[in-house]
């Protein structure tokens, strides 16, 4: 396929106030001719990133932000819209205000894979906020703050397009989606950049950080490489086996026992004793306990621990790991919920 020339690189977020933009691309040719209808997806697995520790290079990558939120699958069809999470759940009743917008589109089937976010004051996604809005892990709620921020277009008018190259599909979802939106479903602009500087911007105005993807590469689903992602802080998910009491934390909770995966089995990595407010301390401790039990998960040496069944996956933030193999600097950011396509960290080695 001919590609249009690279246009040189601007600065993101160069100027404080300066909104993003992409690059602009022709509109669609409506004397294209028709092509074969394909059947529609009832359900695509989503492309995952793959974590990196420095923003690839070359022309053939673009780049974005990344989103902190839901990873969720907007279907539009000719009986209405479907919202799906990660995992497969419907959960279309739980984002009113991003059915609605849907519906609005002026097209009569398509697939939008995105994130849902809650921004906060500075217009930053913010995890917690998010996880507030739909009443918490395992809440119910009809969250109307949330936000869908569109980055792919998987199918389209009938057609499928997961065969056709990152640059077709993004002309497509443009087109679908203006950049520059102020609607409940908006573009996850791509940002022409170096990505070393795009890193450290991002990093600088407290985002989580950025990803960068293959614009040649069709959208395959799993974890294969043509999507990486580069975070300004380290965040991955680890299983609660226990908590350690405290009389003068919020809730009693004075620390989080955490563990990782290896192989078949869970292994204690450390704990985590901040990150919490007042409202989610409450609401944990809540779960915690009716999840205690004599036995513990994972090995942990812990005098006065209290243990529970392995079944909270909690967010944290860390800096590093250190040589015994526990987390450094760690900051609980909230419950992972089952439906969102949880998966525990997995520890390398034997």
């Amino acid at each position: 396929m001919t590609k249009p020339p690279r246009k040189p690189s601007k600065p993101l977020l160069g100027e404080a106030d300066a909104p993003l933009r992409s690059r602009p691309r022709r509109r669609r040719d409506p004397a294209q001719p028709n092509l074969p209808l394909d059947a529609m997806p009832a359900r695509i697995e989503p492309c995952l990133a793959l974590l990196m520790a420095k923003p690839p290079k070359g022309d053939n990558w673009v780049y974005e932000i990344k989103w902190d939120g839901y990873r969720l699958s907007v279907h539009i069809e000719p009986t209405g819209v479907r919202i799906l999470t990660r995992g497969g759940h419907d959960w279309t009743s739980r984002f009113p205000a991003i059915e609605r917008a849907a519906k609005e589109f002026p097209v009569a089937t398509a697939i939008l894979d995105g994130e849902a976010v809650v921004l906060d004051e500075q217009g930053r996604p913010d995890f917690s906020l998010l996880q507030q809005s739909l009443g918490g892990r395992g809440g119910k709620k009809r969250s109307s703050a949330a936000l869908f921020m569109a980055f792919d277009l998987l199918y389209f008018d009938g057609h499928d397009l997961r065969n056709s190259e990152l640059d077709t599909r993004r002309h497509l979802l443009e087109d679908l989606v203006p950049a520059g939106g102020e609607d409940d479903i908006r573009l996850s602009e791509e940002i022409e950049a170096d990505g070393d500087q795009l890193l450290e911007s991002a990093c600088e105005h407290g985002l989580e950080g950025i990803i960068a993807k293959r614009r040649d590469a069709p959208y395959s689903s799993g974890r294969l490489g043509d999507w990486v992602k580069i975070k300004c802080v380290r965040s991955e998910s680890f299983m609660i086996v226990g908590y350690e009491r405290s009389t003068v934390a919020r809730a009693g909770i004075g620390r989080l026992l955490l563990a990782a995966r290896k192989g078949k089995k869970l292994v204690y990595v450390g704990g985590v004793g901040t990150g919490f407010n007042e409202r989610n301390a409450y609401e944990l401790r809540e779960k915690l306990d009716g999840l205690i039990t004599s036995t513990p998960a994972a090995a942990v040496d812990r005098k006065g621990a209290v243990f529970v069944k392995p079944k909270l996956i909690a967010e944290i933030e860390y800096r590093a790991w250190t040589d015994d193999g526990k987390l450094r600097h760690a900051s609980y950011k909230g419950l992972r919920d089952v439906a969102d396509g949880a998966e525990t960290y997995e520890v390398k080695g034997k």
